[in-house]
């Protein structure tokens, strides 16, 4: 079964949503977008996408979240079993070696920290693409069961 890819985008900053949004339609990918605010809101978007639409073939994850941060929202998307093999990468702004760890520690598949310039992130944000949605490969599709 193939499926449109998509990134799932978390990100408490809806200008930052924005800009990933605009970024990402520089790069020319033909990938969807969704975004969510809030970890709690984006678990159960997940939830609700499990039997009735194709999970996300790649999760962008901010560190810096509220209620629920980063690495406790991975920790969650590891232990369901349903979500484990969605790749996550740590889009976030700390280049902090503990934060680095810690990602890494609770599942993350990679963590970037993001750019300074808009050009630098259209950049980023293809480079992210064309490694995570074109080139890795995964057992099965996102989203069927194993």
């Amino acid at each position: 079964m193939l499926t449109h890819p998509s990134i799932f985008l978390i990100e408490d900053s809806s200008g930052e949503c924005e800009l990933f949004r605009l970024a990402l339609k520089q790069t020319g990918l033909d990938v969807a977008l969704y975004t969510e605010q809030d970890a709690e809101v984006a678990f159960h978007f997940l939830e609700d996408r499990v039997n009735h639409h194709p999970l996300p073939t790649l999760i962008l994850l901010d560190l810096k979240l509220g209620r629920l941060n980063g690495c406790d929202f991975l920790k969650c998307l590891r232990a369901d079993a349903r979500f484990a093999a969605i790749p996550v990468v740590v889009f976030t702004t700390s280049d902090d070696p503990t934060d680095l760890a810690r990602c890494y520690a609770s599942g993350a598949n990679g963590y970037v920290v993001k750019p300074g310039t808009f050009e630098q992130l259209v950049q980023c944000v293809g480079d992210i693409g064309q490694y995570w949605i074109n080139r890795n490969l995964t057992p099965y599709p996102i989203g069927v069961r194993c």
